[in-house]
């Protein structure tokens, strides 16, 4: 394995886990500790990452993966005041596409109702959640993502490439005004091009919380997305900052 490739993949599991150990990268890349301190101490002076005692930890402004059940109970009320917008530009005989996550999670347990609609998904727990409705789901196949439950990998990625969707619901893990939107990973913000390729329009369903972060992979840049919606509790002056680039749908404030 190269170098470049060997610190790409330390990056990865830094997003994953939120920290690295010096002996687990041993066993995992097959290589000397010397060489894997060297790799983390070139990362640091790159900003990637900090040292610690034994390894190396992501910086806080990197936005690292969490588990499903870490996620689901994460700013709830703001995810399903954003599944209640969302199902509102959902029309009858509509194909849509959710992507994986726990605010798409929330749109699709509002869906259920819907009897002429198709939906495309990449994840397993949402099309558990659908599997008994009367709407018509397709599950993307390819490699599941362990503790998340998200689809990725080449053969998602070319079942992608075959189909085109009228809406949509794209989720991501930070959105930056320069860097744009990101994820954690190169898989997922791979897959997540392809979803937008194959989609007439987009709409990013994100957090308050998410806006002026920043994850390890380059999703988009902001204007590539039809309009971003997200929760109330967003300042004006942020949304000022983003309106630039896309249109806001928010919650109305109470």
């Amino acid at each position: 394995m190269t170098p470049i490739l060997r610190k790409k993949r330390i990056i990865e599991e830094l997003a994953i886990n939120g920290k690295v150990e010096i002996l687990d990268l041993v066993n995992l890349l097959d290589v000397s500790a010397m060489t894997i301190r060297r790799d983390l101490d070139e990362l640091e002076k790159q900003k990637k990452l900090i040292r610690t005692h034994g390894g190396a930890a992501i910086p806080e402004a990197i936005i690292a993966e969490q588990s499903y059940i870490q996620k689901i109970s994460e700013a709830h009320p703001q995810k399903v005041e954003i599944a209640e917008i969302a199902i509102g530009l959902v029309k009858d005989g509509m194909k849509i596409f959710l992507d994986s996550g726990t605010t798409n999670f929330e749109i699709a347990k509002r869906l259920k109702q819907k009897i002429n609609l198709t939906i495309v998904t990449n994840d397993i727990k949402i099309a558990a959640e659908l599997m008994d409705s009367k709407v018509e789901v397709i599950m993307l196949g390819g490699k599941i993502q362990n503790g998340v439950g998200a689809v990725f990998g080449t053969y998602a990625e070319n079942m992608l490439k075959e189909i085109h969707v009228d809406i949509l619901f794209l989720g991501a893990h930070a959105v930056h005004s320069t860097l744009g939107i990101t994820s954690a990973t190169f898989e997922k913000a791979s897959i997540k091009r392809e979803m937008i390729n194959s989609s007439e329009s987009v709409y990013l369903v994100v957090d308050a919380q998410k806006f002026g972060k920043k994850a390890f992979a380059k999703i988009a840049d902001i204007d590539c997305v039809t309009a971003i919606i997200t929760d109330q509790t967003l300042p004006e002056e942020v949304e000022e900052i983003y309106s630039e680039m896309t249109t806001f749908i928010k919650g109305v404030k109470k």
